[in-house]
């Protein structure tokens, strides 16, 4: 629940893995205590009640807790499902070859493609007399493992698809945005995730519903002021375990980034939100533009 209060979400890399285990394995632990998953809202009330005089936030972001775990109770409930099935045709065709051992690939296949847990596959692989080709799938996972570090470090450089002039001032801008959400918002507001091409930027924020059009007008004029007053951009090596850039915009924004940025807002030029949606449950997203005037 603090995950999801801090504006992690389920995923398959980040933190957002870490997430998805926790709630993948909780789901398990309700099965084999034979507790119906229909409970599942009532522990959540229960819980939020026992924390929230240390942790005020999760009373706060109550529906948005509900709406992740429940959705992912939802998904997890099918990809079982669709696992066991899987599994059942592995475990079949190796009885036709006389084999007891499951892949590492296969075990990666039923992880990568259908969500299915590693340590779900080795209960079933014990149910069934069988083995599990752990080595081979450690192997495998580590590569993937491998890959979402890449697309976290691509990630953390601020989303941008290529470097050059206006995706720079795109990413600055987005900084100036998540900051007048927290504002209009509140401070539930936490970057999810973006994304930056040449014509436009995209960002993602955890929220538990549609902005209104008040809302919007206000983030987009916050902005623009900010852009008017021609800030400085400035940056600062901190040492968090290793060094990070610490970019502060006049004394309206201070965020760790390591992507690059302008050196004056007033380069920007003028700010317009083109489209606010949602990305996926707790989670909206603007698509906006720079209007050079």
């Amino acid at each position: 629940m603090m995950i999801i209060c801090d504006g992690g979400r389920p995923s398959n890399i980040d933190r957002g893995y870490i997430l998805r285990r926790l709630i993948r394995r909780m789901i398990r632990h309700l099965n084999n205590l034979q507790i119906s998953l229909d409970e599942l809202t009532n522990l959540i009330d229960i819980n939020i009640e026992n924390l929230k005089e240390m942790y005020p936030d999760l009373e706060t972001n109550k529906d948005l807790i509900k709406g992740v775990l429940l959705e992912e109770k939802d998904k997890f409930v099918k990809t079982l499902a669709h696992g066991e099935r899987e599994f059942k045709k592995e475990v079949k065709e190796l009885e036709e070859k006389g084999e007891k051992v499951i892949s590492g690939k296969m075990m990666f296949r039923l992880y990568d493609t259908y969500g299915f847990p590693p340590e779900v596959t080795e209960d079933l692989a014990k149910e069934h007399g069988l083995e599990v080709d752990k080595t081979e799938f450690e192997k495998l996972f580590k590569e993937h493992q491998e890959k979402s570090r890449q697309g976290a470090e691509h990630k953390f450089k601020g989303g941008l698809a290529e470097q050059n002039e206006q995706t720079i001032a795109y990413h600055t801008a987005t900084h100036l945005l998540h900051k007048a959400l927290k504002i209009v918002l509140g401070d539930h507001v936490k970057q999810s995730g973006s994304n930056i091409t040449t014509e436009r930027l995209r960002f993602d924020f955890t929220h538990p519903q549609k902005m209104t059009k008040e809302e919007i007008e206000k983030v987009e004029n916050l902005v623009n002021e900010e852009i008017q007053k021609d800030l400085p951009v400035t940056c600062q090596e901190n040492k968090y375990g290793d060094k990070v850039k610490v970019y502060t915009i006049g004394d309206f924004s201070k965020e760790i980034c390591g992507g690059p940025h302008v050196h004056h807002t007033g380069e920007l030029g003028r700010f317009k939100i083109k489209k606010e949606e949602s990305s996926s449950s707790g989670i909206r997203r603007i698509k906006a533009v720079l209007i050079k005037e």
